[in-house]
């Protein structure tokens, strides 16, 4: 199984569909989701939309039929596909307030008033969990769109939750940073090198984030 997750910025184009198609997974973890968006082909499951230009915070979309589960946050989209639970969420990010739904009095309290919402729906989750998206946060090494308290209670989720992240190394489009789209999954899945695809059509840019594809077999 192939999984990706990519933060679309809000955009779409025939590029942008050229690029997810080309990239040839079973499951995309979006966020920044336009309304525009669509494969022709696949199901989609979407969270709510987030301010006022038809967007939606996430989705999960996959080759084969979803089950469309209670979101638990507005920022995040629940389905299922077969025994795997997958969840595609944003978290808060430096200058997030105008715009996020909930309380807190940093990017750090945000974060885990969000953490605490999704927590519940993520640990009951009925079979294997895949949870991804634009975290917003480094995994380890320099933090600079999150907060280093964020990381903490992040990491601290992925663990209870038992799972690994297999983004944590990958690198950032931009030259000494990491990324802070992730995808983790069950610690016991054999993986494969996690790929940062350049988010390009030719010289044009399609989104200010890279995307992130990892092949995954569940034991």
């Amino acid at each position: 199984m192939r999984i990706g997750t990519w933060n679309l910025a809000g955009r779409w184009s025939a590029g942008h569909q050229r690029f997810l198609e080309d990239a040839a997974c079973d499951v995309w973890l979006l966020t920044e989701v336009p309304a525009a968006f669509s494969l022709g082909v696949g199901d989609v499951v979407r969270s709510q939309v987030m301010g006022t230009r038809g967007r939606s915070w996430a989705a999960v979309w996959s080759a084969e039929p979803l089950v469309d589960l209670t979101s638990p946050h507005e920022a995040a989209a629940l389905a299922r596909r077969g025994g795997t639970v997958f969840c595609s969420c944003v978290l808060p990010w430096r200058g997030a307030r105008p715009t996020w739904p909930d309380d807190g009095a940093n990017i750090t309290g945000m974060t885990r008033a969000a953490l605490e919402r999704m927590a519940p729906d993520l640990r009951a989750a009925q079979g294997a969990l895949v949870w991804g998206g634009d975290w917003n946060h480094a995994m380890q090494g320099r933090e600079y769109a999150g907060s280093a308290a964020g990381r903490t209670a992040i990491l601290g989720l992925v663990e209870s939750l038992g799972l690994t992240v297999v983004t944590t190394d990958a690198p950032h489009r931009i030259d000494g940073l990491l990324s802070i789209d992730h995808i983790a999954v069950p610690a016991g899945w054999t993986r494969g090198l996690c790929e940062r695809l350049a988010a390009t059509s030719g010289e044009r840019r399609l989104s200010d984030h890279d995307a992130y594809v990892v092949a995954l077999s569940p034991p």
